[in-house]
């Protein structure tokens, strides 16, 4: 079988089951990315010398690997877009060339970004709210430079893995990402308690684990179905860069426009919480930052499940619109938007009814019954409309692999920055620390509004 058939099954297999196929091990992988993290701040949480204030220095930071994610994906998804529509069209060449140029790329980008980050350590945590106390500055810094220091590893692990998937092999991006994964759970463990290496030990256990990710990322690209990637494929080339980037434009904006998010909340929370009447004493200070960092990491959780599902059918939305085949296309997206609806009001059921469950997790019954009373009520305002989320999202990720990055782009940046960044800038002026709570909410129910009149005429235009 030649290389330009081995993708020919996304022309002729029944969606539903490309979707399984394909949507499934890209929701792990993701899931398992989103984990990195989420795993630091459960053990961290839980270890009585770190607790509420190693939670709030793991929000601080949170954002700052965001941005790298936000880069690597512009890489990855735009890449992946392109290769698949490259197949779909039996444009073998360009398929390979974006590929070898995407791995080069992300190389480059994560050594420039981990510089950045190394240089200007300080003022980039200020900017997020390292400055809530004094501990939680210290704790921020500490766990940050070694984060820093992985930002390349992660990046070339994050950028690969799309284009893993768009080479029809989404079992091993998934279990190349399960890998490193599994690393950072066994040895956070190891490195925060017996070893009592705190902060620093919770990010060395996760850039072992990217490491890894990494080192099977990078095998893999010697190792490739259908493409098959030369010297000549690793050589820059402006064309076939503008050709995907711009697809993965709105990857890329949609996660800087989260971090502008995050930013706008995490100094909101700052500066309502020393207003507040109980969280402005010393003491309890760090709570809020704490509070809103572990509910944003349930959201990324969920977002990760949504976000895998869209960007699973990538591939599969690529191919039959280079081979000009609209109608699977339209049947994908019915199937789709079910899909992201179900996933939204399950989590949403989870963090209306399950709230001191969840809060458990990350090392409640250590603090305070301030921390657990804000906590309850951070999850159930908060995230009170993620049905709605959780269309929006795929949305942007659909239109992208059609081929439509500007309106897709347009749409992430109305979401994250116009209703985002505006309604916790907003809000919080008049209903104080609450009203950082229901920024999130009225952003997604005004996003969904749009959203719903863009959906309409895109299935119009695949049913022409």
């Amino acid at each position: 079988m030649d290389n330009l058939s081995v993708n020919r099954f996304l022309l002729t297999e029944p969606v539903g089951k490309l979707m399984r196929k394909y949507a499934l091990p890209c929701v792990v992988s993701l899931l398992v990315a989103a984990l990195y993290n989420i795993v630091d701040q459960i053990f961290i949480a839980n270890a009585s010398y770190l607790g509420s204030y190693g939670n709030a220095a793991n929000t601080v930071v949170f954002p700052l690997t965001v941005v790298a994610l936000a880069i690597a994906v512009m890489i990855g998804d735009g890449c992946c877009a392109y290769i698949s529509i490259s197949l779909g069209k039996k444009e073998y060449e360009n398929a390979c060339r974006s590929a070898g140029n995407a791995a080069l790329l992300s190389i480059i980008s994560g050594l420039a970004l981990a510089a950045v980050y190394l240089c200007f350590s300080e003022p980039l945590l200020r900017v997020f709210g390292s400055e809530v106390n004094e501990e939680t500055s210290r704790l921020s810094h500490e766990y940050f430079v070694y984060i820093a220091i992985g930002i390349p590893l992660y990046m070339f692990g994050q950028a690969m893995n799309p284009v893993i998937r768009a080479d029809g092999s989404p079992k091993f991006a998934m279990i190349s990402m399960l890998a490193g994964a599994g690393i950072n759970i066994v040895l956070d463990p190891v490195f925060i308690f017996p070893l009592e290496m705190g902060m620093m030990g919770a990010a060395l256990a996760t850039v072992i684990g990217q490491a890894v990710t990494a080192i099977l990322a990078a095998w893999y690209l010697f190792h490739t179905k259908a493409l098959k990637l030369t010297k000549k494929s690793f050589a820059p080339k402006s064309s076939v860069l503008c050709a995907f980037l711009p697809l993965g434009l709105c990857s890329l904006l949609s996660q800087l426009s989260l971090v502008a998010a995050m930013a706008a909340i995490n100094n909101m929370v700052y500066k309502y919480g020393a207003a507040d009447a109980v969280f402005g004493r010393a003491e309890l200070s760090q709570i809020p930052m704490a509070v809103i960092g572990i509910v944003m990491k349930f959201f990324q959780i969920v977002i990760s499940v949504s976000v895998g599902l869209a960007a699973g059918c990538i591939p599969i939305v690529g191919y039959n619109i280079g081979a000009g085949r609209r109608d699977r296309a339209r049947k994908l997206l019915t199937r789709l938007m079910i899909c992201e609806f179900s996933v939204g009001a399950a989590a949403l059921l989870a963090a209306e009814l399950l709230p001191v469950q969840l809060i458990g997790i990350f090392g409640a019954g250590n603090e305070s019954v301030y921390y657990t009373e804000f906590a309850i009520r951070s999850f159930r305002v908060y995230l009170c409309l993620l049905p709605l989320a959780c269309v929006n999202k795929a949305s942007f990720i659909f239109l992208q692999s059609l081929g439509k990055p500007w309106i897709s782009t347009l749409l992430s940046m109305a979401r994250e920055i116009v209703f985002g960044v505006g309604f916790a800038l907003l809000l919080p002026v008049w209903f104080g620390l609450s009203g950082v709570l229901y920024s999130m909410p009225v952003s997604d129910g005004c996003t969904f509004i749009i959203t719903v009149f863009v959906l309409a005429s895109v299935y119009r235009e695949l049913r022409a």
